[in-house]
């Protein structure tokens, strides 16, 4: 039996193919709201083979989206192309994991699969630093709850900004500049970004783990996770895949009878 793990962010759609515990590939398609089941559908019967998956051995599917249209989408393309009919994880959904914040139904389902998932492979206190649209700083405790989350504006949202708002400057590569002074407009750019957002990262780590009780892991995942990790010692660990291994999670808590007739 395979399961496939789908991700739907706001960038990105990250899909992930396991074969009990062991993830046999992982692909990432772009967020698009105007595509239709058909159109990720072929994508996605093309992308199989590689993980050397037919569609008919994939018997369960799970999803988290935080892009609300794409929801139905998603489910129509898993039934038609797979015959399964995925779990999405929302209102009612075992999830493994209390949250504890003022208001559950707020937490976001990626946040959700981050913490279980961190919690499970590394234990609690955490700290887990999401890179995407947004980069979000998961706490969870050291019983496994997810006591809240910070969320700050992502680096390349923040490059759009720059590109958008000031007329004289480019749209840059995230990459790390040689040194913090830029010698010209470029590497000005990315010094200001990479390195800025490095304050940022820990700056807001020194906080949380100060309300954690002063000692917590910080592991990292998402796009700029490794190009970020490089640049401070604050994160111990980097797991790219660290969403889909929570579903994974999830999905295993819930044991859903999902395969539908053709």
């Amino acid at each position: 039996m395979a399961l496939l793990a789908i991700d739907i962010g706001n960038t990105e759609v990250a899909l992930g193919v396991f074969q009990g515990e062991k993830l046999l590939d992982t692909w990432r398609l772009a967020t698009d709201v105007h595509k239709t089941p058909d159109e990720y559908g072929v994508l996605l019967l093309n992308l199989l083979p590689r993980a050397g998956v037919s569609p008919e051995q994939i018997k369960g599917a799970i999803l988290c989206c935080v892009v609300p249209p794409l929801v139905a989408p998603f489910q129509e393309l898993c039934q038609r192309y797979l015959g399964v009919a995925p779990l999405v994880v929302g209102a009612g959904i075992k999830t493994g994991i209390r949250i504890a914040t003022e208001n559950p139904r707020e937490v976001g389902a990626d946040r959700v699969a981050d913490a279980l998932a961190g919690f499970r492979i590394y234990g609690g206190p955490i700290i887990i630093i999401d890179f995407g649209t947004a980069i979000t700083f998961d706490a969870v405790s050291g019983e496994g709850e997810l006591l809240g989350v910070a969320i700050a504006p992502g680096i390349g949202i923040a490059a759009e900004a720059l590109f958008q708002r000031a007329a004289k400057l480019p749209g840059v590569e995230l990459v790390r500049p040689k040194q913090a002074i830029g010698r010209n407009t470029v590497t000005a750019m990315q010094s200001g970004l990479i390195f800025g957002y490095v304050g940022l990262v820990e700056g807001i780590v020194v906080r949380i783990k100060q309300e954690l009780g002063g000692a917590a892991r910080v592991v990292a995942t998402g796009g700029l996770a490794h190009v970020m990790a490089k640049e401070t010692t604050i994160v111990e660990a980097v797991e790219p895949n660290l969403t889909l291994l929570g579903l994974r999670f999830i999905y295993e808590i819930n044991r859903p009878s999902a395969v539908v007739p053709h």
